[in-house]
Order: structure tokens, then sequence, then C-alpha cells
């Protein structure tokens, strides 16, 4: 809904306005004033008007900024234009007061205003002061309207900056660097996804939207660089859902001389606080769920936790045939050319990574899933390798890898993920030739770590959709 306010020809909008106060600065500052009081210090502060209501020759307001909100009181025989003030000023219009600091009789903080500028009209409505806005594709489509109508919307965004700067502080702290990689990248490498295409003039070549940053982060590692990290945005071709978006923030950490073992003491690290840092604590509600995500996790193979959920014991080592037939007895679709790790991931992901509540390590993942991660080193594990999944809430957080730096055995991984699609999986690894250079010059033992940014600022802030937690998330088409 819109409207055009009755303004005054001769109403001015100034360039600057100098002096400004935020709004939570003036709070903290008076913080304990008894009701009724006045202060006798003159202030000016700047933002939105979200209420107005007149009683008589007085008039109460709401001036709210990024930090919080103030009410404004006006006098009729104090308050310069007056009249022009509570008759033309609409909700949504931005101006700028100056006047006393005081406290009103129910102990409300306020400004007494003397003078004020208009500084922006709003010629659109804000909505209903009472409900906001509720319409879901309103609010999504036109963030700035539901930042200002729903605060907690503009809180969960404060949430998420706290967050990703815990999160470069503490890498920081830990002597990591951050660098930057291609976004456009000549092969989708670094994870089994569909990718974006795009067609550069210049060079007469099709490039790809990066669905993750890896592969050029492990060539830095292998240049010298032994601790280095990326946090940025991967653009992934594939649905929507509470849990996906298809360009989505992740947190990619590279060491060298450690293992997926030293990725899980840095993964509990880096969560707890985050959480600490976004709540102030680690004992988190989600959805009704109390959650504890203080150090240490649970650790359990993907394979114990299908056993628990299936009720008998499973392993990569069972005959195929027994496999296939247990995921048909639990209603689980398996394809023909599935070999026995792809069918246990596949129960995993069916049955058992929903149920899992309490943050969890699941541990040693089929070899048939995981091209890049490094064959475990216990010889009673074959056909296994050194990866985790971080999973919370029935989401996977995040994942990591002891990484794999054979460039004989990567070769031969990247040709099966050809052969994959090959035979129709379009989301399979495309062989890249420059990435197994790099590997035969020698890369350290190295693990590896990426965690969604997204699902993380989700849990820690309570949010049902991850389009709660992007400022500007993926949409339809206006029609």
């Amino acid at each position: 809904m819109e409207h055009e306010t009755d303004v005054r020809d001769d109403e001015t909008i100034p360039y600057e306005v100098l002096g400004v106060e935020p709004v939570e600065s003036l709070r903290v500052s008076h913080q304990g004033l008894p009701a009724d009081a006045r202060t006798g210090q003159v202030v000016t502060v700047a933002g939105r008007l979200m209420r107005l209501r007149r009683q008589g020759k007085l008039a109460f307001g709401d001036l709210v900024d990024s930090g919080g909100k103030v009410q404004l009181l006006l006098r009729r025989e104090v308050t310069t234009d007056f009249e022009i003030f509570v008759h033309q000023r609409v909700l949504g219009d931005w101006v700028a007061v100056t006047g006393e600091v005081m406290t009103s009789r129910s102990g409300e903080l306020s400004v007494e205003v003397r003078t004020w500028q208009l500084l922006a009209r709003a010629r659109r409505n804000f909505g209903d002061k009472w409900r906001g806005v509720s319409d879901p594709d309103i609010r999504y489509r036109q963030r700035y309207m539901d930042l200002w109508a729903n605060p907690e919307v503009r809180e969960r965004l404060k949430v998420r900056s706290r967050v990703i700067a815990q999160l470069r502080g503490d890498l920081g702290d830990r002597g990591f660097m951050e660098v930057e990689t291609p976004i456009l990248q000549p092969i989708a490498s670094g994870a089994v996804a569909r990718p974006f295409v795009t067609h550069h003039n210049a060079l007469d070549a099709d490039l790809y939207l990066r669905i993750a940053p890896e592969l050029y982060l492990k060539r830095l590692v292998v240049g010298g660089f032994e601790r280095v990290f990326e946090l940025g945005r991967d653009f992934r071709n594939e649905g929507l859902s509470p849990r996906h978006n298809p360009e989505f923030t992740m947190l990619e950490v590279y060491q060298a001389y450690t293992d997926v073992y030293g990725m899980i003491e840095l993964t509990e690290a880096l969560i707890s606080q985050a959480a600490l840092a976004a709540c102030g604590t680690t004992e988190i509600v989600y959805q009704g769920q109390r959650i504890d995500l203080k150090p240490p996790f649970r650790r359990a193979t993907m394979e114990e936790l299908v056993s628990e959920v299936v009720a008998r014991q499973v392993s990569l080592d069972q005959p195929l045939e027994d496999l296939v037939q247990l995921a048909h007895d639990h209603g689980v679709k398996v394809e023909p050319t599935d070999g026995p790790g792809r069918v246990v991931f596949t129960l995993y992901e069916e049955l058992v990574e929903s149920t899992i509540v309490e943050p969890t390590f699941v541990l040693d993942f089929p070899k048939e899933v995981s091209p890049l991660a490094r064959d475990h080193r216990d010889p009673a594990k074959h056909g296994r390798v050194e990866q985790f999944d971080l999973v919370i809430m029935g989401r996977e957080m995040g994942t990591a890898y002891s990484e794999l730096n054979d460039p004989d055995e990567q070769r031969r991984r990247f040709l099966q993920q050809a052969e994959a699609r090959r035979h129709g999986d379009d989301e399979a690894m495309v062989l890249d030739e420059d990435f197994l250079r790099a590997l035969e010059h020698g890369m350290p033992p190295t693990g590896g770590l990426g965690i969604g940014v997204d699902r993380l600022v989700i849990l820690l802030t309570d949010a049902p959709h991850i389009k709660e937690v992007i400022a500007f998330p993926a949409l339809r088409p206006e029609i």
C-alpha cells in the first residue's frame, strides 16, 4: 500500500545532520533515571518515526534507529512547528530532533523535542504499527520494510554479524590467515553439487559460480600457507527449502599437519564460542528443544548410528544384497548401481540424520560417497574415509576431512566421479587436472573443515527458515 504525504512546498531536506547520538548509547548513559526526571542535557537523535499520537497540546512518538527506540515528547509551547510535525509527519518519516533528555511519569526515557528536521519522507506505508508486516512474500521481497516493522528480523541479522565476527576472531587468534579465492571458476569442483554456469565474453569461455572454495584453498596449502580460511559465498543450482538457498555463506578452514580429529577440536571451539557471542550461553533452545553446545560433542560412526535406528547390526562389510534388502524393508530407495557404501549412506540420510538432536560428530564415511577425503588409517576400516559431519537438530552444520593428498588416488577418485557423471549424476565432480598438478608438487597432511554459516545462525537465533537469517533470500520473480 502506498500513499503520497501531504507536504509543504517549502520543506527542505538537509544534506547532513551533525552531532547525532545513537539511541543505544543514549539509553546506556541514562540507565537508572527515576520516573519524571529531567537531566538538563540537550541531545540530537535521529531515526524513523514509528509511532505518533496527539493528546491536546501534547504529542508522543517513537523514534527508532538501528540500536533501539526512544520516546519523543512534543509540547505546543516548547516544540518549534508543533502543528506541522503533528499533522504532516507520517509513520516511516526520517527525522532528527533536538531536546532535553528526561523520563516520563511512567519512567520511560524520552527526549522533549525543542527543534526538529525532516530528513526523508516515507511515501509508502510501513504497515500496521501493532501487527507489523506478516505477509511472507512482502516480508522477504521488501526486506527494508520488514526490518522496521518486525524488530526480531533486525535482531537476527545483528546476531549473524556477531557470529561471523566471532568466527573470524577465533581463527585469527589461532594463527589462520583469511584469503579470497575465485568465485568464477573454469571447473565446478570442491563439492558434489550442480553449478550455475555463465559465459565470459572476452575469454569466450564458460565459467561456473563456485560451489566450494576447497580446491583453491588446498592449492594455497601446497603453496606454503599452512593455516588458511575463507568466509564467503558459494552457489549451488538446487531447489529452495527451509535449509537451502542457492547462494549461501560457508566457512572453509585448512590446517597443515593435522587431520579430521584436529578438526573436531577446532569445530567444537568455533561452535561453542559462536553460541556465547550470539546468546551469552552454550545452552540454547531451538524450536522448543533445549540443546547444549558445550564441548565435547558426541562421536559415533555412521554404521553405529544406522544400526541404532534399524535395531540390527549394519556394516559396509555385509553382502550388498543384504544391505539392499534392508533398504527395501525400510522403504528406502536405492539405485541398481549403488555399492555397499552408497546404500549405507542412503540409509543414514533417509532414516538417521533427521533424528539426531544433540551435537554429534558422524564419523567414518564410506569412501564411495567421499571423493576428497583420505582413506581411514585403520586397516580394519577398509572402504571408509576419515570424514565427519557435525549434525545438530537433524541438520548438517559442517563437515571435515583428513584431506586426500595422494595425487594418484585423487585421480582415481575423480575418474570414478566422471564415470558417475556419464551415468547421469549431474552433481558428480569433474576431473581437475590443475588441482592434480598442484598435489603432485606435494601437500602436507592437512585437515579441512567447512561450516554452513547460515545454518549455524538459524540454530542460534531459533529461526524456522533459512530466509529468516539471509537479508535478501532467493525468491521467485514477481508476477
